[in-house]
């Protein structure tokens, strides 16, 4: 299920700047792309980390050996990825950053990126 491996993803590659997935079905494989800001993290030293990843979701999602293969592919523009600015505020808002100060430092970072607006919503309780 997809819904099910972006929310496991997005767990797993939150301070990755995870940003979505895509999922590609070919006759011998699942080809599932990772699409994150910080690709290098992702990967982790030598590609252990992706490999890992690997396993784990072939195990999870109950493909045979070798069914599936991940690969990461680096945001093109992070001010301009949703998810990785809401991951980004959330860590800021974790490290007890004045909320104002923390959603005024996000919408400039993405309004220099160069969009053409920003709506930032913050609500409940940390």
């Amino acid at each position: 299920d997809l819904a099910e491996l972006y929310e496991f993803l997005k767990r797993e590659l939150a301070e990755d700047g995870f940003s979505g997935v895509e999922h590609r079905q070919t006759p011998q494989k699942a080809e599932i792309i990772v699409k994150a800001t910080n690709t290098a993290n992702v990967l982790g030293e030598n590609g252990r980390r992706i490999r890992e990843l690997t396993s784990l979701v072939q195990q999870r999602f109950k493909y045979s050996e070798g069914a599936v293969q991940l690969y990461v592919e680096r945001v093109a523009s992070r001010g301009l990825s949703a998810p990785a600015q809401a991951e980004s505020l959330r860590f800021k808002l974790l490290n007890q950053l004045p909320i104002r100060r923390a959603v005024m430092g996000v919408l400039r970072f993405v309004m220099e990126q160069g969009a053409k607006g920003v709506d930032v919503l913050v609500s409940g309780k940390i």
